[in-house]
Formats: structure tokens, C-alpha cells, sequence
């Protein structure tokens, strides 16, 4: 089954970063995949885009207590790409994060605990462009056949990216955690040639917005963050 397969790419690809700890919200299976976004899929009953969000959050919150993360990185609003998964993992989250927060909810799930940071998933656009033009300099047109990164459903416009890290000593991990995931993402697809053809920069560098504690403009302008536990 196609769940069965999943689960075994995420093993794997955790294997391939070493994370040691990973989860299933509500334990595997209790939702599904909700297709893209205004499909018949978003509709089922079991998936995830149709979940209680009381239920979500308190499962949510219950990890995040026992866990205790100083910081938890999430999707944006719009879910990086709009996938109602990604949005509802969103939606899910902040909540949590602030419900865990407040010694008033649900005290059985364990004390409450306050995360000191809060970022979302993000690429600048610059970069993104840079990907394209590469990408059309070299006769490749595989990057969803768009000229410009405004057309694509997503990308970050570059002054709202706070945090950038350089992980390009981890790409090789990264890229083996992708490939892992065969049944989401075709190794020879667009992500892949982007990592391919303009290699580290693109791949190897990841971006964030900093949701919590608020980056003000003038921060954002001197210079941005470098490490999210700094």
C-alpha cells in the first residue's frame, strides 16, 4: 500500500540525516494524504485538510510538552505551495505552539513549555531566479517551463527572508533524504535538476522566516540570522 511505502521512505530518510526521533501525528495512519488543493481528495473524511483541529493541536501539543524544543521550524501560511497538508500542518502548529504554551491547557498532556523560536519554511525568490536563468543558459527547461520565479506558487520575496544557514557540508544528506521519498518527489524532476545544475547554493543553503520573536525591518536589513539556536 501506498502509506506503507511512505512510512518506509520517511525511515529512510530520516536514516540519511540521522534524526533519531521521528513522529506520526496521532500515531501512523490516523490521517491521509489530502491531495492538491480542489481536489475530490481534499473531501475524504480521513485526511488531514478535513482533521479537527482541537484533535491535531492537542496530539501536537502533547508532543511538543514532552519534547520541550527550543525551536520549531513549520510551513508558512500558504503552505509553501499551497498543498492543503502543508497549510493544515500550518494551521496546526502555531496553534499548538501557543497552546502548549498556557499552563491552562490540558494539564494532563504535561506542563506547559514555551518554544523561544518559530520559523517558517522559505527560498528567495533572487534564488529561485538564479535557478531559472541557470537552468535556460544551459538548454534545460525542466524547471516547470516559467521564465520568471513570480510565476511559480511559491518563493519568498528576499526581504522577508530573516534566517539563512549554511548546510552545504549536509547537502549530500539532504539530497539522499529527497531521492528517499521516490513516491513524492521523481529523481528526475525539477527539484533534482535544480540541485544538479546550480548545485550548492540552491540546495545547500536553507532559508527561514522568523515568525517568533518578530524580525523588525531594520533587524531584518543588517544582516540575517545565521543559526536558528543562536
Amino acid at each position: 500500500a501506498l502509506g506503507q511505502r511512505r512510512t518506509g521512505e520517511l525511515a529512510a530518510a530520516c536514516e540519511a540525516l540521522r534524526v533519531t526521533d521521528h513522529r506520526f501525528l496521532g500515531g501512523p495512519g490516523r490521517w491521509r494524504d489530502s491531495g492538491m488543493m480542489g481536489t475530490p481528495q481534499n473531501d475524504r473524511p480521513e485526511c488531514f485538510w478535513q482533521a479537527d483541529l482541537d484533535e491535531a493541536v492537542r496530539e501536537l501539543v502533547s508532543v511538543l510538552r514532552e519534547v520541550r524544543p527550543q525551536v520549531v521550524v513549520t510551513y508558512d501560511s500558504n503552505g509553501g505551495y499551497g498543498h492543503p497538508d502543508h497549510v493544515q500542518a500550518h494551521r496546526v502548529t502555531v496553534a499548538a505552539v501557543d497552546a502548549a504554551a498556557d499552563p491552562a491547557y490540558a494539564p494532563e498532556l504535561g506542563e506547559s513549555w514555551t518554544t523561544e523560536k518559530l520559523y517558517w519554511t522559505a527560498i528567495p525568490k533572487s534564488v529561485l531566479q538564479a535557478g531559472i536563468d541557470h537552468l535556460k543558459q544551459t538548454g534545460d527547461s525542466t524547471f516547470f517551463g516559467v521564465d520568471s520565479a513570480d510565476d511559480l506558487p511559491f518563493g519568498n520575496p528576499d526581504d522577508e527572508v530573516t534566517t539563512e544557514v549554511d548546510a552545504r557540508d549536509h547537502l549530500d544528506r539532504k539530497v539522499a533524504a529527497m531521492r528517499a521519498h521516490a513516491t513524492q518527489i521523481a529523481v528526475d524532476g525539477p527539484f533534482f535538476a535544480l540541485s544538479d545544475n546550480v548545485g550548492q547554493q540552491a540546495m545547500g543553503v536553507e532559508y527561514f522566516v522568523r515568525a517568533r520573536p518578530d524580525a523588525d525591518i531594520a533587524e531584518r536589513d543588517r544582516v540575517r540570522e545565521s543559526d536558528l539556536f543562536a
